[in-house]
Order: C-alpha cells, then structure tokens, then sequence
C-alpha cells in the first residue's frame, strides 16, 4: 500500500530555523551570505527594490527581535530576510539595472527553496522521531523533492 502526500507548509518556527533553511537554499541558487559591512557598501543610487511578505509565516516572538536580518548576494544582487513588526518573515530584493517585476519573480523562486528546505527538514526530522525509515530521495527536473518511506 502506498501513500502519496502533498505538503504546503506554513512557516511557524524559530529564528534558527529560518537561518538554517535559508542558509541551505540560497547555496543552491548561487548566493552566499553577506556581511553587514560589505551589504551596506552596495547601496547607492540606481538600485530597484521589491518588499515580498511572506504569507502564513510567523517567526516565534521569543526568538529574536525585528532587528536581526539574514543578507545573501549574488551578481549584485541582494536578498535580506527578516521579522517584521507582526512577527512574519519578509524578504527585500535589491539589484541594479532590474526591473521591480525581475527582482519579485527572483525573490519568490528564493523564497520557494526557502519553504522547501524548511519543509523537507521538518518532515525528515519528524520521520526519525517516528522510527520511520526513508527508502528513496528523489529531486525532479521541477524541483519537486520525493521521499519514499518505509513503516515498519
């Protein structure tokens, strides 16, 4: 007998487990983690930037303040992810010579690796903890990630 499930996560979770997925996705795009110094060399005049609200997302209130922010680049161009005022995730994409509609379809193909990671970790995590055993791993031309698992 076989199950087939479709998971559509909602982001509830802690600072260090968006650091953690962020840190994961963004590697398989290209993009590398900024510091502080070398991010705020970048602004100037000329830059485009896009605010993305990431919806169903609430990054838990005792976990960090509004003032931490994750900064990735790649070609000139900068992603930061941070808490908002509400405690939901929000994602700036910032590039020179990009159109606002470049830097939204950017921001939301990072933002879906993002909830890919954070989703494929929290369902891995919880098929341990369920004596579960994971069989088959497959990552499709669509980026789509199959696990086959096994209960005995």
């Amino acid at each position: 007998m076989s199950t087939v499930l479709v998971v559509t996560p909602i982001l509830i979770t802690s600072w260090p487990a968006i650091t953690a997925a962020v840190s994961a996705a963004v590697a398989t795009m290209g993009f590398t983690v900024a510091q502080d110094a070398v991010a705020q060399a970048n602004e100037g005049s000329g830059v485009s930037r896009e605010e993305i609200e990431i919806e169903d997302s609430e990054i838990l209130e005792g976990t960090v303040g509004t003032d931490q922010k994750i900064l990735v680049e790649r070609d000139g161009i900068r992603a930061t992810f941070s808490r908002d005022a509400r405690g939901g995730l929000r994602l700036c994409m910032e590039g020179h010579g990009m159109s606002k509609s470049q830097l939204r379809e950017l921001g939301d193909e990072l933002l879906g690796r993002v909830t890919q990671q954070y989703a494929y970790h929290k369902i891995v995590t919880e098929l341990k903890n369920r004596n579960m055993t994971i069989v088959d791993e497959q990552v499709t031309d669509e980026k789509s990630v199959k696990i086959r698992v096994r209960n005995w």
